[in-house]
């Protein structure tokens, strides 16, 4: 993100801001070249209140220590330089009240399903403070020993006080669950009877997060994440609050999901709900202003990511890095044959028995992890650190039953063909005002038939393009009218590989990009408009909507600023 020099290490800012953005050091100490950069970043808002939470700060100020290079065995299979590794961030099991499987049966069925890393995430909750985190620690570490070739990481999902739920988890190692104990017993929603939308439980929200980047900064524990779990859903998540959580520790509060788990749950018959159980309205605890197709899935999408121009894209517009992920969100999976051991009590022991066979489910709203949603993160090597700061640095793409097999996606100077050249996703690009700025997109088509036995066929890629207007004034802001489809790709073959180009030509106001494809069977001008979205994805049904068909890829973003 820069190679400011190290000498100049005030406290405030990660020592590897580049001089003309640490604003402890005076002009007068900059070089003429620094000086005019910094001109221009004020002028276009993007320099000092904000800035410590934009991408003009490294995202990953707790980017530590290095990588470790523990690969067991993995195959260096790279693009672009990086090691994609597939995984899921939100999985339940018998620690959960509405959950069943043991640890290793989710970890058995990731691996199978072609996951590299999840995070095993049981519901806070009373019961769960007093002995989940414990309990269930000695099943992940045995996962870990008896199937090498998966990285599990222990987490839970927070109830975040006045707002919905979170993932958050740690880094492996000798405090894990002592740092998630005090905090959800410090912090949580439901333990601490903070649910209602009131300002001291939303400084309560603040203060969890701020907890955890201590605890980094502390050594107590290498690193810790939290992205915001189905965001939309209930409409609690005031977009206030969603910049409270990243301004209060950008290194931890990252991203949301773009797409939730659950989307079993569209399918039409027996199941007869909601694609990720959306299937709600409005209650008083609801912010006002969101509108009531906010609270439904768009092509299997949150509202707040699949909105062209929405949510998600007024925070890149300000210059916050913050980033999509998609998951099962696993309780009870859809055809499964399975149900709780016989004589369990939850309440006293905090779990349920391991499951035995029962009958088959037809009505789970479920998936296994990886059988139909995937979260791709570019990591530098097989380990827990590279996972999680391939996270933090946003170098991460979504995709939905198998639609595409490989994606990626750079910035960088027109015509520099260099091998592995160009900014890569949830990256900045800085140029010179002037420099003529193009965008390559690589896609590995689908190699295979996914889990519901048939071979995605990627029908169009979109990009998408928006101004980077600096700190919004009204922070419950949730739209961002620059932002629109720029260009979109028929793709006219169904095997191989596919790249497009894209040129902005000659660029001098800052900008982010990013891309989404689609199979093409769903579709309606996007809820700005066809002018902005001319074919963005449709409202899913609820009791009619087959997630198989109704398939989308998410990129995160790239920024280009000139100056």
């Amino acid at each position: 993100m820069g190679h400011g020099h190290h000498h100049h290490d005030h406290g405030g800012q990660p020592a590897d801001v580049p001089e003309a953005l640490d604003l402890s050091i005076p002009d007068s100490e900059l070089s003429p070249s620094d000086v005019s950069r910094r001109g221009f970043l004020r002028g276009a808002g993007l320099l000092g209140a904000g800035a410590a939470a934009s991408v003009l700060v490294t995202p990953g100020a707790a980017h530590a220590h290095g990588d470790d290079h523990d690969d067991h065995g993995k195959g260096d299979d790279r693009k672009g330089g990086f090691l994609w590794l597939a995984g899921d961030h939100h999985i339940h099991t018998q620690y959960s009240s509405d959950a069943m499987y043991r640890v290793l049966d989710q970890a058995r069925h990731a691996r199978a399903y072609g996951l590299d890393w999840m995070v095993i995430t049981d519901h806070g909750s009373v019961a769960h403070a007093k002995i989940g985190v414990e309990k269930v620690n000695p099943d992940i570490v045995a996962t870990r020993e008896q199937i090498k070739n998966l990285l599990v990481f222990q987490g839970l999902e927070w109830n975040i006080p006045a707002a919905e739920h979170a993932t958050v988890f740690v880094h492996p190692g000798r405090n894990e669950v002592a740092v998630l104990k005090e905090f959800e017993n410090a912090y949580d929603g439901t333990v601490k009877g903070a649910g209602s939308p009131t300002p001291e439980n939303e400084a309560l929200a603040v203060a969890g997060i701020k907890f955890l980047g201590e605890a980094v900064r502390r050594r107590r524990i290498d690193g810790a994440l939290f992205l915001a779990n189905h965001p939309a859903r209930r409409g609690i998540d005031s977009p206030h609050e969603i910049r409270a959580w990243r301004d209060a520790d950008p290194s931890v509060a990252v991203g949301f999901e773009g797409a939730p788990g659950h989307q079993a749950a569209g399918l039409p018959g027996g199941n007869a709900g909601g694609r990720g159980f959306y299937e709600g309205s409005p209650s008083s605890a609801s912010f006002p202003g969101y509108p009531l197709e906010s609270y439904r899935t768009w092509g299997g999408f949150d509202w707040m990511t699949s909105t062209v121009g929405g949510l998600w894209d007024s925070l890149l517009a300000e210059g916050k890095a913050w980033w999509i992920s998609a998951n099962s969100d696993s309780h009870v999976n859809y055809l499964d044959s399975a149900t709780r051991g016989p004589d369990s009590n939850f309440e006293l022991n905090g779990r349920y028995n391991d499951p035995v066979y029962g009958p088959l489910l037809t009505e789970a709203g479920d998936y296994w992890p990886g059988q139909y949603s995937r979260t791709h993160v570019g990591a530098t090597s097989f380990a827990y650190r590279a996972v999680m700061d391939g996270i933090r640095s946003g170098r991460v793409w979504v995709d939905h039953g198998g639609l595409i097999s490989g994606l990626d996606v750079r910035a960088r100077v027109a015509g520099d063909r260099r091998s592995g050249s160009g900014t890569p996703l949830g990256g900045v690009l800085r140029v010179k005002r002037g420099t003529k700025v193009e965008l390559t997109i690589d896609i590995d088509l689908a190699n295979g038939p996914n889990w519901s036995q048939f071979v995605p066929v990627l029908a169009r890629v979109d990009v998408i393009a928006g101004s980077v207007t600096g700190p919004v004034a009204d922070r419950d802001t949730f739209t961002a009218p620059n932002t629109k489809v720029v260009k979109s790709y028929e793709v006219n073959k169904s095997t191989g590989k596919v790249s497009f180009t894209y040129s902005f030509g000659r660029v001098d106001q800052p900008f982010y990009v990013r891309v989404r494809g689609t199979d093409g069977r769903r579709g309606a001008p996007g809820l700005m408009g066809a002018a902005v979205d001319p074919a963005g994805p449709a409202m899913d049904v609820v009791g009619d909507a087959d997630p198989w068909l109704d398939l989308w890829f998410y990129g995160n973003p790239i920024w280009v600023l000139p100056s």
